[in-house]
């Protein structure tokens, strides 16, 4: 459960920070000492400074009456849903795993089922306070001095300075949301039909409040809508021996509450999870339950990223080179089943998660990760390994990715393995606004910047 934090001891945190901040010897980067990450890339194990900001983890307020919430940058998303749901409220956008933090949502980006009616995450924050990189604290909203800092922040990975406490807007829930899982088995048809049921907000005569879905196969395409419901005839349960994405593909309607569809694909870190094997009945049976959830499985994830055990065992077996092919890309809907084709003829990765986005507030300009507001995308979620062939060098699908993303139309996240060249990247990504707002908010580079970060792993 998330707990109130008082305002005093906001302030308190925030002059705490600034001091040890300060302390930090000059001319190290500036790491955030933290204890999970949600961050499938690999980091390079750099000296540096580490931040402390575990006080910085809690809601400040929920307003029932004006649907907004104060919470500090580094609560997890289970701890602000915990605390907004209690007033049958939820966050206009609620990403998939259980401990992203708020600030990390807006600095790197999200996504969910929502997120065709309501953008990113970054759309619902109404204001910011910043630790910015020259050791200021700022509130940045899209009316005051610090607006380009409110419009540039998204994107920017901790590289402008880390958000302590964000203002968001939130939205009424029901008890229970309905799923139905629309089958199809031709691409083009598929991406027709969401955008058909984005476009109208209807299924069936219906509201649809949610839309995201699952590619099985280049024939198997489902596509789940869902809708709140202040009764159901039932409820599932996907946080012990059934498998979420494995209903997908065999019901055509289920029943959840709200708290557990939020959290539907966290327990198997959508399907990721069978790689630990724990998708296996026996096994499955054995683990305890408060286990089965994405942090743990990132935790296994880090140690073999430290340790390489597997990496060995399966060199010494003698196993082709494989590489990680971990992304999520937006395409155009109209280029998606262009993209879906390519990604299954150059890597046959699936299931693959997809997820309309379409930008919320077509005046604003989110200036390092611009969406055309009048376009329909199509996120793409693929995380699995790809066998290198002989000669090609690691690296080889995940650069493929990135330039036929930039063929389609489309934009890249970031959180994942990126393998762009520096001038490209930079073009990409809005270099000459970034580097305008380094030089107001980070002019002595404690920092590092966007490129280093995302792209190098430093």
């Amino acid at each position: 459960m998330s707990v109130p934090v008082m305002h005093q001891d906001y302030s308190d945190a925030v002059a705490d920070l600034r001091r040890a901040y300060a302390a930090l010897p000059v001319g190290e980067p500036v790491r955030l000492a933290k204890g999970t990450s949600n961050l499938f890339r690999p980091r390079a194990r750099a000296a540096g400074g580490r931040l402390d900001v575990s006080a910085f983890a809690g809601v400040l307020d929920v307003d029932p009456a004006g649907r907004t919430a104060d919470v500090l940058g580094m609560t997890t998303y289970e701890q602000l849903v915990d605390a907004t749901l209690a007033h049958e409220l939820m966050p206009l956008v609620v990403p998939q795993l259980k401990t992203i933090t708020l600030g990390g949502a807006v600095t790197g980006l999200g996504i969910e089922s929502s997120s065709f009616r309501n953008g990113p995450p970054h759309e619902s924050m109404l204001d910011l306070d910043v630790l910015t990189g020259d050791g200021n604290v700022v509130t940045a909203r899209a009316d005051n001095e610090h607006r380009a800092l409110f419009y540039g922040f998204p994107n920017s990975y901790g590289t402008l300075g880390y958000a302590l406490r964000l203002r968001i807007e939130l939205e009424p829930v029901a008890r229970f949301v309905r799923l139905r899982h629309l089958s199809h088995r031709d691409p083009a048809a598929y991406f027709a039909a969401v955008a058909e049921i984005c476009g109208t907000g209807r299924y069936d005569g219906e509201p649809v409040d949610f839309v995201d879905g699952t590619v099985f196969a280049p024939d198997e395409l489902r596509c789940t809508i869902g809708n709140f419901v202040a009764a159901a005839p039932y409820t599932s349960n996907y946080t012990g021996m059934e498998v979420y994405y494995q209903s997908v593909r065999r019901r055509h309607e289920d029943f959840l509450t709200t708290r557990d569809y939020l959290w539907r694909w966290d327990t198997d870190w959508f399907w990721c999870s069978r790689a630990f094997g724990v998708q296996k009945p026996w096994l499955r049976r054995l683990v305890p339950k408060r286990h089965l959830r994405s942090d743990t499985y990132w935790k296994l994830i880090a140690l073999e990223q430290r340790y390489g055990v597997m990496r060995r065992i399966d060199a010494a077996r003698g196993k082709p080179i494989e590489e990680r092919v971990v992304q999520d890309i937006e395409v155009p809907v109209d280029r998606a089943a262009e993209f879906l084709d390519f990604l299954h003829r150059d890597t046959g990765i699936s299931p693959v998660w997809v997820c309309p986005l379409r930008q919320r507030d077509a005046e604003a300009s989110w200036d390092l990760y611009q969406l055309d507001p009048d376009t329909l995308y199509i996120n793409f979620g693929f995380w699995s390994t790809v066998r290198l062939r002989p000669g090609e060098p690691d690296g080889t699908h995940n650069r493929r990715v990135e330039v036929e993303v930039t063929r389609l139309g489309g934009r890249k996240s970031l959180y994942s393995t990126s393998c762009y060249p520096e001038d490209e990247f930079w073009k990409l990504y809005n270099g000459p606004t970034y580097r305008t707002l380094k030089d107001r908010y980070d002019p002595g580079g404690r920092l590092l910047d966007l490129f280093s970060k995302t792209v190098r792993g430093r």
